[in-house]
């Protein structure tokens, strides 16, 4: 089997007829969503927030039974996540696949979380220790994709619940949270 590191796979994914796309609408449609759910819970249990259409991503194979999704599976799977809004293509050329295993105001109720559980309303933190501070560890926002982190952020701000301000680089752009 493709290394999946301790991510236990359903059933499905030994079986053959799953890495084939299914010409019948309705056993489509049941595939499609199947492999959804499994990228969507592959991606959360191991912190994979970018999938590229080309890449080796384990999930596209199965050694064990000598299968792996065509491009055009991979594509279909991917673009039904990307309708579901679970997902965004980062290029015009849907190559690469911006995966959305919370959606960008779960990120930000997990974030407003994350703030009153650690007790920092009205103090300041910089983006990279939420991502990957000390207080952030143990929880979904460490390791958190940047890109996601600053929609939610962003998105806070726009509701009053917290300020950006800009340092002299990337590393220093910081958040006030309000109280």
């Amino acid at each position: 089997m493709q290394k999946l590191g301790d991510f236990k796979p359903p059933h499905f994914f030994n079986y053959p007829p799953y890495f084939t796309l299914q010409p019948l609408k309705d056993t489509q449609q049941k595939q499609v969503q199947l492999w959804k759910e499994l990228i969507l819970d592959y991606c959360r249990t191991q912190k994979i927030f970018v999938i590229g259409l080309e890449d080796d991503f384990p999930l596209f194979s199965n050694s064990a039974i000598e299968r792996s999704l065509s491009h055009e599976a991979r594509d279909i799977f991917l673009s039904g996540l990307v309708s579901d809004g679970r997902a965004e293509w980062m290029d015009k050329g849907h190559k690469k696949c911006l995966i959305l295993w919370l959606r960008i105001q779960d990120w930000a109720d997990c974030i407003l979380r994350f703030v009153k559980d650690n007790g920092l309303e009205d103090s300041v933190m910089t983006v990279e220790e939420i991502r990957s501070g000390i207080e952030s560890q143990g929880t979904e926002l460490h390791g958190m994709d940047r890109t996601v982190l600053m929609r939610a952020l962003r998105m806070l701000e726009q509701k009053g619940k917290l300020a950006m301000f800009k340092g002299s680089s990337a590393d220093d752009e910081g958040v006030k949270f309000s109280a």
